[in-house]
């Protein structure tokens, strides 16, 4: 393929993807397949000579298009947004032709510092303390991680690091095996999987910290200072937090008021997970949530959940695993630029109202409960009776393929979760995916004792 004929393709490519995202709606939201269908589709050998382009587009529907799960359908409601919009992808395929590997200043400077200026941009539309800031005496900043999971990792290796580094100076002929043996790590019981895979890599021990649903399933300063005071006590040598706001299961927000002042005095590193929620801290409405991040010692969210950028991008304030990163920052500087402030707060406050509509929907039905505060957009809910009615209920709203959703457990109670996803869902949607709900609750209830 020459210049030219990009050219054209190219063209029509766009016409494929704006043309799929345009009619999405229509396509069931999640796919008709069997675990491995896809491999007796294809060659089991890449092809001696070269396909044509004509061939490999034809494919995308005979191959691809069947086993997707349609994530931007605004029927789709299931895990937590991931942001898509024009600008991020035209950003995307600049960044593939520009194709630098910006491993130091010298291998590019630009993909080093538009990303270091893309952090303060963002910094400072979260208002985050001038310590998070970069700036131009080079004390804080952020870095584009791939995921959350991975910020988490980072996080945890550089409190591992910093608390062996000062036990040795007051003890400096004690083996670094006997003190890591010794560490342990914290966070909620409401926590994503990733943190406690962190401490699995990190080679510490982690510990859940167990909420309850009168606490609004969030940490507490009282519970979390017990624990620390038993394990120290137990000779061990507590040295991280992770806390959450916004947890996956039900956007729960753990009181880093309360905690930030513990893990100051104790020398323990917070880490603030804000991994959905911290893009609805650009609001001022929803800025308090994250009072107390003067606290942390570091900080993530992933602004491809929910600040209309592509996947993968995800801020955190420390550095990073990986020696090659990608020229991601173009796709902030794309959507910042060509949404404004404004613009995202809109989005993030139409998604917020949606959930509030699907909300008072569900307040309205006496079969129906709330798990949950709505505080987001996010809504928690479950049918008046047995986990055995809900796991139905769910079973015959995926089996039918309108909507997705998935589950999550609180209390000990299977809840359905409704996120408002896709960029382009509207009321309309939410009323539909209600309708189709409430009419497959009445057939589950007929069926099924209360």
């Amino acid at each position: 393929m020459d210049a030219t004929e990009f050219r054209r393709r190219g063209k029509e490519m766009v016409d494929l993807i704006a043309d799929y995202l345009e009619n999405i709606e229509q396509r069931p939201v999640y796919p008709n397949v069997e675990p491995g269908y896809l491999r007796s589709l294809i060659p089991q050998e890449a092809p001696e000579e070269p396909d044509t382009y004509e061939d490999v587009v034809k494919d995308i529907e005979r191959v691809i298009m069947p086993g997707v799960t349609h994530w931007h359908s605004p029927y789709f409601y299931a895990y937590f947004p991931t942001a898509s919009s024009f600008p991020a992808m035209l950003a995307d395929m600049l960044s593939g032709a520009i194709g630098c590997i910006g491993f130091s200043w010298a291998a590019s400077p630009a993909c080093t510092e538009l990303e270091t200026v893309m952090m303060d941009w963002l910094g400072k539309m979260l208002k985050l303390p001038e310590e998070f800031i970069a700036g131009t005496h080079g004390q804080g900043g952020g870095v584009i991680q791939g995921t959350a999971s991975e910020a988490t990792l980072v996080a945890l290796l550089a409190a591992r690091s910093r608390t062996v580094r000062i036990i040795l100076a007051n003890d400096p002929q004690r083996p670094e095996t006997d003190i890591t043996s010794k560490l342990v790590a914290y966070a909620s019981d409401q926590a994503h999987c990733s943190v406690e895979r962190a401490g699995m890599i990190g080679g510490v021990r982690m510990k859940k910290i167990p909420t309850k649903q009168s606490n609004k399933y969030a940490v507490h300063g009282e519970t979390f200072l017990k624990m620390i005071q038993e394990d120290k006590a137990a000779g061990l040598i507590p040295f991280y937090l992770c806390a959450t706001l916004g947890t996956t299961p039900s956007c729960a927000f753990d009181r880093i008021t309360e905690l930030g002042p513990i893990c100051n005095a104790e020398q323990i590193w917070m880490h603030i997970d804000a991994a959905y929620a911290g893009s609805s801290f650009i609001c001022p409405e929803f800025r308090p949530l994250l009072n107390g991040i003067e606290f942390a010692d570091s900080f993530n969210f992933n602004p491809h959940k929910w600040l209309l950028v592509n996947f993968d991008l995800n801020e955190e304030s420390h550095w990073q695993i990986p020696l090659g990163r990608r020229f991601r920052s173009l796709k902030m500087w794309f959507v910042f630029r060509m949404y404004g402030l404004k613009g995202l707060q809109d989005y993030i406050r139409k998604h917020v109202e949606l959930a509030k509509e699907f909300e008072t929907l569900v307040r309205a039905d006496p079969r129906f409960e709330i798990s949950a505060d709505v505080i987001l957009a996010l809504v928690c809910f479950r049918l008046k009776g047995s986990n055995e009615m809900n796991e139905v209920l769910l079973k015959r709203i995926n089996n039918g393929k309108k909507i997705h959703l998935v589950p999550c457990q609180l209390s000990g109670q299977f809840v359905l979760r409704f996120a408002i996803c896709a960029r382009t869902t509207e009321s309309r949607h939410v009323r539909e995916a209600w309708r189709i709900i409430s009419q497959l609750a009445e057939e589950v209830m007929q069926e099924l004792p209360h």
